[in-house]
């Protein structure tokens, strides 16, 4: 995937999705903001946070806020001194994995990260919660298994999803990190994701976009 990703296909839509891709990690950061007013949100700056700077001067984007997935190292990294440098406030995740991010510094420590700070989210999101980004409402639906309080964004007019690390292109969330359960990720998918429908193209956490029903499909862990 390249630097910059421009999520449209077909007619222009309102808004621009410019994926950067962070760290060793490859974590699809992403600045969504509107065409005309240059709007917009931050998600997952996982580090790097000067890659992300530059995108945003290069597309004049003003950012409202941050918004944040989940508690992984690879998505929150960069959150907290980004917020700083921005004068922003962080939106996101759900409370449940307050203690994986209450440990990010510990997590920055097992991986040989340096320059991780601790985040502080300004507000936690729920099941039912929206949240505005680039002038437009996203549905919040708590998907927990790849972590505890794991949320994705849905826009139901554009059918664009930003899916975090739920579920990806021929793969979904791995599990096998604290407070991931396979089972509950696996639910999570089949029961708030997919019914969402097969036309909704998604923007995982890592590596390409994809559409539900592509994965409903193709997908090995959802047949």
């Amino acid at each position: 995937m390249s630097d910059q990703t421009d999520a449209a296909q077909g007619q222009e839509p309102p808004i621009q999705v410019i994926v950067v891709p962070v760290t060793g990690f490859q974590q699809n950061c992403s600045v969504i903001f509107d065409r005309e007013t240059k709007r917009g949100a931050v998600i997952d700056p996982g580090g790097d946070i000067e890659r992300i700077e530059k995108t945003l001067r290069e597309h004049g984007v003003e950012v409202d806020k941050i918004v944040l997935t989940h508690g992984h190292i690879d998505h929150i990294g960069g959150a907290a001194d980004l917020a700083e440098r921005l004068g922003v406030p962080i939106v996101g995740p759900h409370e449940a994995d307050r203690e994986l991010i209450d440990r990010v510094e510990e997590q920055a420590r097992q991986f040989g990260v340096a320059g991780v700070r601790r985040v502080d989210p300004d507000t936690w999101l729920d099941e039912g919660d929206t949240v505005e980004i680039a002038g437009r409402s996203f549905q919040v639906l708590h998907c927990p298994g790849h972590a505890p309080g794991h949320v994705v964004f849905f826009d139901a007019e554009l059918r664009f999803l930003v899916s975090g690390d739920v579920v990806f292109a021929g793969s979904v969330g791995r599990t096998d990190l604290p407070g991931g359960n396979h089972e509950t990720l696996i639910a999570s998918i089949r029961d708030k994701l997919l019914p969402l429908g097969d036309d909704v193209t998604f923007l995982p956490g890592h590596g390409p976009a994809s559409t539900l029903g592509q994965e409903r499909k193709t997908n090995p862990y959802l047949r």
